[in-house]
């Protein structure tokens, strides 16, 4: 698996930074974890911001901030980004959260006809959504754009839009700027992991008509 559609270097900013939100770091941490390209950005990035903590001069620290930092980091449980990819049908940071290795597992709920989606159980007060979406062979989707971020990353099968193709291992980092079209290739079902920051924007009325009852 060697991608060749990458997160945006924004995203790989705040993914070392740690401030994408849950939804978007499990997608982009996927990613990284089979991409050498965004593996290696993320290890240079980590090693800019490293250099600039060291050129930061020391600040005096109230005994009460550094109790309640302490406190907080000790009631945190955590999730190291994994950086090597794994044998498996699902990346390391996915099947690490769902606790599955493929898949066989998944609960699909059919949303339209082609279309199957399953949401991933976020943490409490997380922002976004999570979901793995399920389309059939030669299907596709309506014309579309988005009302904010969205990440997308193909796990199995591959589909084409005016962008390219977009095949297993590739990530679709898009903006609300963005629209299109995405086609799925007749061989093979596509899988994809999809964070969002709000719903999808469809142009056609019978697209928006039937949101509500897809959840997209």
């Amino acid at each position: 698996m060697k991608p060749t559609h990458h997160l945006d270097y924004s995203t790989l900013l705040c993914l070392a930074a740690g401030t994408l939100d849950e939804a978007f770091t499990i997608v982009a941490a996927s990613h990284v974890a089979v991409c050498a390209t965004c593996r290696a950005a993320v290890r240079q990035a980590e090693a800019v911001g490293g250099g600039l903590l060291e050129q930061m001069s020391d600040a005096e620290v109230s005994e009460d901030c550094r109790s309640r930092t302490m406190a907080a980091l000790d009631a945190v449980s955590p999730q190291p980004m994994a950086v090597r990819a794994r044998p498996t049908q699902i990346p390391l940071p996915l099947a690490r959260m769902m606790q599955v290795d493929d898949f066989n597992g998944i609960t699909w709920k059919k949303k339209a006809p082609g279309v199957a989606m399953f949401d991933v159980k976020l943490p409490a007060g997380a922002r976004g959504q999570l979901r793995l979406l399920r389309i059939s062979a030669g299907r596709a989707m309506p014309e579309h754009g988005h009302g904010g971020e969205e990440i997308t990353l193909v796990l199995r099968g591959a589909y084409r839009d005016h962008m390219g193709r977009f095949a297993p291992g590739d990530v679709a980092d898009l903006d609300e700027d963005i629209e299109h079209k995405p086609v799925v290739e007749q061989d093979q079902d596509c899988i994809c992991l999809v964070a969002t920051e709000r719903p999808t924007r469809f142009k056609t009325l019978a697209a928006r008509l039937i949101q509500p009852f897809v959840g997209i």
